[in-house]
C-alpha cells in the first residue's frame, strides 16, 4: 500500500509532511521535482515528476491517490485509481464529473474521497455536528423554522489597504467574482449574478467579537440534503459564504467596476493582468502571518422564537508552524488519507464524513490547529 501525493503547492505541504513523519509508504509527485525536495527533502527520497501515464502505470491495489494539483487533474486521476483499484482523495468540491464516477467507485470496492479540506471541508463537520447535535436535542421539533450559515475567510492577520492579502495567484479569486450564486433567505430562493450584489455583515462570536462583511457563493442549495435537512423542515436561511475584513467593498469598488465589464478572450487576458498586479501590490510577505476565520451557525425557531442556537466558531493565525491556511487545507486531507486506509469510509463518491466517530477525531484535530475553536450554545 502506497500512498501517491500528487503536488506540493504552498496549502498542501502540512498534511504530506504529517504522513511522512509518521512514517507512511508515500510517494511525492510534483510537476517540479525541485521544489518537492525543498518542501519535504528532508523527510523523504521518494519524489518524482508527476505525469498521469506514470502514475497511473505506478498504482497497485489498495493504493492511494492524494491530488493537491488544479482542480483539471481531479478527474483523470480518479478515473486511474478506479481501474487500479485504487482509492482518491481530494480537498475540492464534488464535480458533476466526479459524482458521475460513484457507480463505478462502487463496483470497484474504491473511495473517492472529496470536499476535505477547509472550506469545503471543515466547514462540513461542523455543520454535520450541528445538525446531529439539534436533531438529538430537546428543541428538535420538525416543524421548526431553520436558518443555517456557514461563512469561511481567508484575511490578513494585519489588515492592510487593499484589505486582503493573496498567498497564490489572485486570478482564482478574480474569476469567483465573476461566478452567480444561489441560496436561501426569508424562504425564498435568492440568486446572485456578482458578490457585490449581496454584500451584508455578520458579527462572529469569537471572544471579542467582530463584525465582517460576507456574502454567498456558490450553490448552497444542494448542502441542505448534505447536511441531512429533511426536505419537509421549513427552511428560513440558508446559506454558504465568503467572510471578508470590513471595509473590502470599499477597497475592492473599483476591481468590481471592471471585472463587471469584462468579456471573452480580452476579459480573461485583463484578468491576467490585474492578477499579476495585485500579486506584485497585495502578497504576503516572507513570514507575514495570515488569518483564517470560520462560522457554522444553526438555528431553530418555534413560533418565532429560538429554541435552538449552536455555533461553531474557528479563528487561526500563522505562526511558527507555518501559514494558518495550509495547515487548515491540507492536514484534514491527511486525515482523509487515514481514514481511506483505516476503511472507515464505504465505497463510493463522498464528501467530509458525518459518522460521529469521525466527526469527534477529525474536530478533535482541528482544536490543535486553530488558536480558537468553540462550539457556543447561543441560548445559555
Amino acid at each position: 500500500m502506497t500512498i501517491h501525493w500528487c503536488g506540493t503547492g504552498l496549502s498542501a505541504i502540512p498534511g504530506l509532511r504529517r504522513l511522512l513523519a509518521a512514517g507512511k509508504p508515500v510517494t511525492v509527485w510534483n510537476r517540479t521535482v525541485d521544489k518537492a525536495q525543498e518542501a519535504v527533502g528532508d523527510l523523504t527520497d521518494d519524489i518524482r515528476a508527476f505525469d498521469l501515464d506514470t502514475v497511473a502505470a505506478a498504482l497497485q491495489p489498495g493504493d492511494v491517490v492524494v491530488s493537491m494539483l488544479p482542480g483539471d487533474w481531479h478527474v483523470p486521476l480518479a478515473k486511474a485509481a478506479i481501474a487500479a483499484k485504487a482509492h482518491f482523495v481530494s480537498s475540492s468540491y464534488i464535480a458533476p464529473e466526479m459524482r458521475a464516477l460513484d457507480d463505478e467507485a462502487r463496483a470497484a470496492g474504491v473511495i473517492l474521497m472529496n470536499e476535505v479540506g477547509l472550506d469545503p471541508g471543515i466547514d462540513h463537520l461542523m455543520a454535520h455536528a450541528l445538525v446531529a447535535k439539534y436533531r438529538a436535542s430537546d428543541a428538535f421539533d420538525p416543524e421548526n423554522h431553520l436558518s443555517f450559515l456557514s461563512y469561511c475567510g481567508g484575511i490578513p492577520k494585519n489588515p492592510n489597504p487593499f484589505r486582503y492579502k493573496f498567498s497564490w495567484s489572485p486570478l482564482g479569486v478574480l474569476k469567483a467574482l465573476r461566478s452567480p450564486s444561489r441560496s436561501m433567505k426569508a424562504y425564498s430562493e435568492l440568486r446572485v449574478d456578482r458578490p457585490w450584489d449581496a454584500i451584508g455583515t455578520y458579527v462572529a462570536p469569537l471572544p471579542t467579537p467582530e463584525e465582517f462583511e460576507v456574502y454567498p457563493n456558490r450553490d448552497s442549495i444542494p448542502f441542505m440534503a448534505q447536511y441531512d435537512f429533511d426536505p419537509a423542515w421549513p427552511v428560513k436561511d440558508f446559506v454558504r459564504g465568503t467572510l471578508r475584513l470590513n471595509g473590502w467593498t470599499e477597497a475592492w469598488k473599483d476591481v468590481f467596476a471592471e471585472v463587471e465589464t469584462l468579456q471573452g478572450p480580452e476579459g480573461d487576458a485583463r484578468l491576467k493582468e490585474m492578477s499579476d498586479q495585485f500579486w506584485e501590490e497585495n502578497a504576503y510577505d516572507e513570514g507575514e502571518p495570515d488569518r483564517v476565520v470560520l462560522c457554522v451557525d444553526l438555528t431553530a425557531e418555534k413560533d418565532g422564537k429560538a429554541v435552538f442556537h449552536q455555533t461553531y466558531v474557528m479563528d487561526a493565525w500563522g505562526d511558527e508552524r507555518g501559514t494558518a491556511m495550509a495547515r487548515l487545507v491540507s492536514i484534514p486531507v491527511a486525515l482523509a488519507v487515514e481514514a481511506v486506509l483505516d476503511r472507515a469510509v464505504p465505497a463510493g463518491v463522498h464528501a467530509a464524513p458525518s459518522d460521529p466517530k469521525l466527526l469527534d477525531t477529525w474536530l478533535g484535530e482541528i482544536d490543535t490547529l486553530a488558536q480558537h475553536l468553540a462550539l457556543i450554545d447561543r441560548l445559555a
